[in-house]
């Protein structure tokens, strides 16, 4: 159930023990409601729906989770049910070894180098959003789709030039129709069964869209190996260039495709989710936009749209950006799965326990922040109190901690910038209901009224 008081939109946790039965339904229909609002307040949350399961949110405990005994700890069985048919062993899913050696091989096309390269993408793109709502003129617009088609734009510029079939609305439609099927948690994934028992939830899903675009992505490998490279490589050029440096392996086709449709899903997916969540967030709170649009007009001059030069000279909106990573973090649930008998919290774990990350509920933490639901991007300023490095985790931490964390944040801030220079966003009445599957999207869009400066 959505709360409606005086914060902006969140969830309102339950506050009395649930059923399994009741919490596979919760499950399919919102991730969130199965944190207790205990989470928000106590370091570590236990209990047992089938398996044994712990709940972390001690910044202590997360560090030896993410970091310290990373090993211990891969991705659960749940997360790769989940996400295993769609981008199959990619580095989001691989473990180990397998897992290793894609991160060094894919390292080096994320460098910060190529991250500030690919700006002027996120620049164009910035300006034709700019452009398609400078056009909207009747009535309130729905900022999550038009997000969407922004960053789409990017991901598909840099994945493959623009261009070799990729669609945005197949790209889209293929998202959403994963998540209302195969993507949603069984009850057989509460009771923890294990992963070679059919879920019938997910046996008439059968992601007919994902294989499509299986094949859009084999076939644009296919026509690179062909033509070679682009004379400004794309990440699909910099991943076919990249190699293990240790053993020089390269990845083969299949690994390129299922790390090339991780980076699509992911790269333009979450980006739009923060963008849309952050323009609600502005509309939400009329001083803080008003700020931000004043920085905004003070680098662009009332005109041009920003670029990656601009940056540093855009301090509160990136603070704007990781206030709205803070209350709507797009991973917003993790999961792993113990191999090892382990304390966290001064709680004792044990081989094949359950261990939840609730990133929301992490970020929401009464012991970790001030009035945590409220919205403040004072909290990042650079005289904000120091606060835990495990206690803001939007991207992960730890050798794991999310490759394109620089890439997102850097479209993040060129959007908004250019948007906040040339509108001033308001709200409409329809309140947006943040709901988990894979992803924390608004139900229901982010409706807002548009008007030029």
């Amino acid at each position: 159930m959505t709360d409606v008081s005086g914060y902006p939109a969140r969830v309102r946790l339950n506050r009395r023990p649930i059923g399994v039965i009741a919490s596979a339904m919760i499950a399919r229909r919102n991730l969130l409601e199965l944190i207790p609002d205990l989470a928000t307040r106590q370091p570590m949350v236990s209990g047992r729906t089938g398996k044994r399961w712990h709940m972390v949110m001690d910044p202590d405990a997360l560090r030896r989770v993410l970091k310290d005994r990373v090993e211990d700890y891969p991705k659960s069985l749940v997360t790769r049910l989940l996400l295993e048919p769609a981008i199959g062993q990619s580095l989001f899913i691989a473990e180990g070894a397998h897992w290793r050696w894609q991160r060094l091989a894919a390292a080096p096309a994320f460098a910060q180098r190529h991250v500030e390269a690919l700006g002027p993408v996120m620049t164009a793109a910035a300006e034709a959003s700019a452009r398609r709502l400078a056009a909207a003129t009747d009535g309130p617009v729905d900022l999550f789709e038009e997000t969407v088609s922004a960053t789409f734009e990017v991901i598909a510029d840099v994945t493959l030039s623009g261009g070799e079939g990729f669609d945005r609305d197949a790209v889209h439609s293929a998202i959403d129709a994963y998540m209302a099927g195969a993507a949603r948690m069984s009850i057989m994934d509460i009771l923890g069964l294990p992963g070679w028992i059919p879920r019938p939830g997910r046996l008439f899903s059968t992601g007919g869209e994902m294989r499509r675009m299986k094949r859009v992505a084999d076939a644009a490998i296919r026509a690179r190996a062909r033509s070679g490279p682009r004379p400004v490589p794309d990440l699909l050029d910099l991943l076919r260039a990249g190699a293990d440096p240790e053993t020089g392996r390269r990845m083969r086709d299949g690994e390129l495709r299922d790390n090339l449709l991780a980076f699509i899903v992911a790269g333009h997916e979450t980006t739009a989710l923060t963008l849309a969540w952050a323009l609600y967030l502005l509309a939400f709170d009329p001083d803080v936009q008003c700020r931000a649009a004043a920085e905004a007009r003070a680098v662009l001059g009332g005109g041009r749209p920003a670029t990656a030069a601009d940056l540093p000279q855009l301090p509160y909106i990136r603070q704007i950006v990781d206030e709205t990573l803070r209350l709507y973090p797009p991973a917003a649930f993790l999961s792993r799965t113990a191999l090892a008998s382990d304390v966290l919290g001064g709680r004792e774990v044990r081989p094949g326990d359950t261990i939840m990350l609730p990133i929301y509920a992490l970020h929401r933490h009464h012991m970790l922040w001030d009035d945590p639901d409220r919205f403040d991007p004072g909290r990042f300023a650079p005289d904000a109190p120091p606060r835990d490095r495990f206690a803001f985790l939007p991207f992960g931490a730890g050798p794991r901690i999310c490759i394109g964390a620089s890439f997102a944040l850097q479209e993040a801030v060129i959007v908004l910038a250019t948007l906040l220079d040339r509108f001033r966003f308001s709200l409409s009445g329809q309140r947006p209901d943040p709901r988990l599957i894979l992803t924390l999207r608004p139900h229901g869009g982010v409706w807002l009224r548009v008007a030029a400066h």
